[in-house]
């Protein structure tokens, strides 16, 4: 399999992808109080639904719980496997994040609408790692 496979833009490999994940990690989550946002209505629907929701606030130190969930400031603190993270940053704040999705290894990245970095992208699915852009 070549690492372009990884690269999803197809509507049915994206609903095969959604339907595989379970737990989900939201990088640049903001706090409840930020409802208005997509970064936290996003997982709260996401939530809603039954996904589990694990928030990486890049912002908010004071924070300790979002959604009800505690908080992690990095992805590699979060215990356990991750099926995908959730990128809410600013496309050229992604190459800052890189090393750390990288040591965590979800199953899947995830950046959401406006958002495509293609460098990251390769990175990521060069690394077995299936990534949806610009969704």
């Amino acid at each position: 399999m070549s690492w372009q496979e990884n690269l999803l833009s197809d509507l049915e490999e994206i609903r095969n992808l959604i339907r595989q994940t379970k737990r989900i990690a939201v990088l640049g989550i903001k706090t409840d109080a930020q409802a208005d946002q997509p970064s936290v209505y996003v997982p709260m629907y996401l939530k809603k639904t039954g996904f589990e929701i694990i928030p990486v606030p890049v912002y908010y130190p004071e924070a300790t719980v979002i959604l009800g969930e505690t908080v992690y400031r990095r992805l590699i603190d979060i215990p356990g496997d991750i099926d995908m993270v959730d990128v809410f940053r600013r496309p050229n704040d992604i190459n800052g994040h890189i090393e750390d999705i990288l040591a965590k290894k979800p199953k899947s990245i995830w950046f959401q609408s406006g958002i495509r970095n293609d460098t990251a992208a390769e990175i990521f699915a060069k690394a077995g790692i299936k990534v949806v852009q610009d969704r």
